[in-house]
């Protein structure tokens, strides 16, 4: 088994395991760098992380409210307006559409920005979930 010595004062060392002994070098400052990728990962070219990242950030994802027998009708409007800061008239007519059909759709917006409103109004106890538009 080899030894890197690592400049931390003293001089000390600690052993690196086999089979990946040419993979690691110890540079001038001391630290360990890895000379290629990590043992046991593999690159996939056919991935497009621009495209995915552009994806998640366009406001494709859609926010839908379900109705439930359990929630006052006052209080999914004043989940509404403190969650998705919407005013009294839209409140009201958002939680008319959730009462009489059963959902209503309450918010278009980025992946991130949609998981953080479904986690806030689940947080008020309604059901609520996302997906892409």
């Amino acid at each position: 088994m080899s030894q890197v010595e690592l400049m931390l004062g003293a001089k000390r060392s600690i052993p690196i395991p086999p089979g990946i002994e040419g993979s690691r070098r110890a540079p001038r400052d001391g630290g360990i760098t890895l000379a290629g990728p990590a043992p046991g990962t593999e690159t996939s070219p056919d991935i497009d992380v621009e495209k995915r990242l552009q994806e998640a950030f366009e406001r494709g994802w859609s926010v839908t409210v379900w109705n439930d027998p359990v929630n006052l009708m006052d209080y999914v409007v004043y989940v509404f307006k403190t969650v998705l800061k919407m005013n009294e008239q839209d409140a009201s007519r958002h939680m008319l559409e959730v009462h009489h059909q059963g959902k209503s759709v309450v918010a278009r917006e980025t992946k991130e920005k949609a998981e953080l409103l479904v986690h806030r109004l689940r947080g008020f106890g309604l059901n609520a979930t996302m997906e892409s538009a």
